[in-house]
């Protein structure tokens, strides 16, 4: 292998390390609030430092493939979308640790007088992380656009669940606290299947060369 395939090599890996660790802490996020976990929400804590390693990490590798290198077309096209990956992967790992502060925050307070479903947006949000992750790893387009037809469905389950609060709050005042945490947490996981289809637009941008940000999924290649 030469050196220039051994540090492409390396970057794919250190994304997919990061980008393992992500999604084990939208993971395990998610189960601290459901199952009211202390145990996996501090585990999401101390995941936060070594994705931020591997962040700063990962744009080292970027930057001495750009100076060494010169990467041109496809070569080219990888280096940009790992740029972007990293940030979005980054995020999502702040979004998770956002999920979890509240979800300390909500075991301290008194519980609702009405069940709030968080089980279908987390299984979708994660199973959207997930397959971005799959679609970087196979270059996979089919798979990509996928991603990006699931991502309205994140959207009217986080307005549901915003609607219900917001109608909660109005009855009863004296959830305020409680139900602005939830309102949060629902925003937070939007916004993880945000990054997602970040990561699925840059995958098939790094192999088809076309970008298809804020086009309807059917329009997509």
């Amino acid at each position: 292998m030469r050196p220039f395939e051994e540090e492409f090599e390396i970057l794919n890996e250190a994304l997919l390390e990061m980008g393992g660790l992500v999604a084990q802490s939208v993971h395990r996020s998610v189960l601290s609030l459901t199952e009211k976990n202390e145990d996996y929400a501090h585990q999401v804590l101390r995941d936060e430092a070594r994705i931020d390693q591997l962040e700063i990490q990962i744009d080292d590798l970027v930057a001495s493939i750009i100076a060494r290198e010169s990467p041109v077309a496809r070569d080219m096209r990888f280096v940009l979308g790992a740029i972007k990956i990293n940030t979005d992967l980054e995020r999502m790992g702040d979004m998770a640790v956002g999920i979890v502060e509240r979800s300390l925050a909500s075991l301290r307070q008194p519980e609702l007088q009405v069940e709030v479903n968080f089980t279908e947006i987390a299984n979708l949000v994660e199973s959207m992380v997930l397959t971005s992750l799959d679609a970087f790893v196979k270059r996979d387009v089919s798979i990509a656009k996928g991603i990006l037809a699931s991502d309205d469905a994140v959207d009217k389950m986080r307005n549901t669940i915003t609607s219900q609060m917001v109608a909660l709050m109005k009855r009863d005042p004296g959830s305020i606290d409680r139900a602005l945490d939830y309102i949060l947490i629902a925003r937070r996981l939007e916004r993880i299947a945000d990054h997602a289809t970040n990561i699925a637009e840059d995958v098939i941008f790094m192999v088809k060369g076309v970008d298809v940000r804020h086009r309807a999924a059917a329009q997509v290649v």
